[in-house]
């Protein structure tokens, strides 16, 4: 892309942030011209703490949240985003998972799921003036330091039991788990576990499930034919994967590949499973 300078540092995180934070990164972009990005959903939230020009949610399909923002929360999306930032955009971008969200920022997902969120609006000590100790440091080592600091001295509650443990069901198997078989095996009620899950997450345990059986079809389109992509990720054919491609990306499959859109794993160099891109 001409006309286009970027730099990304990227950090593993604290391990007393490991389960809550996937990963940090350090971005500072220039370019002659406004950007736009549109990015699929996924089931890592970026908590983004900016030091430089706003940043335009142009568009979020399936939620809300449209308008210019310093700092903002992404919630659990279950459609894509589109954003348009700067020419100058300089920032920490913090990667939440769903069940960091409680613990991390104090709010339960459930209010956040599908809405952006000005952060001063959520964590006030991050707001503003925490932006302008990012600008004031000189080093990416630096703001690391601060924003991590920030975010150990705020974890409160381990999440909730069940939450967790269905959440942790749910991504091992890559959203392709029964979801009745699995609130069975826990022995309450359907509402009950819905209720429980959908408050710590933001999502109900079907419409998680799908996110991340998504991202983790997403991840193979281009690597794979897309009927052996639908195939392996459960999709009942090729056009039922085309459908919930559209559905959280905005775009059908082979556009999706050939567009490279941008990712929270993408940004971490990372796959949806968890390991480092070769």
């Amino acid at each position: 892309m001409t006309g286009v300078t970027r730099e990304i540092v990227r950090l593993p995180p604290h391990p007393g942030l490991r389960g809550l934070v996937a990963g940090v990164i350090g971005f500072h972009e220039q370019s002659a011209t406004p950007l736009e990005r549109r990015q699929p959903a996924g089931t890592l939230l970026p908590l983004v703490l900016s030091f430089s020009d706003p940043f335009e949610i142009v568009d979020v399909a399936a939620g809300e949240g449209e308008g210019t923002y310093g700092s903002f929360l992404s919630g659990f999306m279950p459609g894509p985003v589109s954003t348009r930032s700067g020419r100058s955009h300089a920032c920490v971008q913090v990667y939440l998972t769903p069940l960091g969200v409680t613990r991390l920022l104090g709010v339960p997902g459930r209010e956040i799921a599908g809405r952006v969120v000005r952060v001063e609006d959520l964590v006030p000590e991050l707001g503003p003036s925490f932006s302008e100790q990012l600008a004031e440091v000189a080093t990416w080592r630096r703001r690391f330091d601060l924003v991590q600091s920030a975010l150990l001295a705020r974890a409160g509650d381990p999440a909730d039991p069940l939450a967790s443990w269905l959440w942790g069901r749910i991504t091992e198997s890559g959203g392709q788990a029964r979801i009745r078989d699995l609130v069975t095996e826990t022995g309450w009620s359907h509402r009950y576990v819905t209720t429980a899950f959908r408050r710590a997450v933001g999502l109900t345990p079907k419409a998680a499930a799908g996110v991340v059986r998504f991202e983790r079809a997403a991840a193979d389109l281009g690597r794979l034919p897309v009927a052996e992509v639908a195939v392996r990720h459960g999709y009942a054919d090729q056009s039922h994967l085309t459908r919930e491609a559209v559905r959280y990306a905005g775009e059908p499959p082979a556009a999706l590949a050939a567009n490279r859109r941008p990712t929270a794993h993408t940004a971490l160099g990372t796959t949806p499973s968890g390991s480092r891109v070769r």
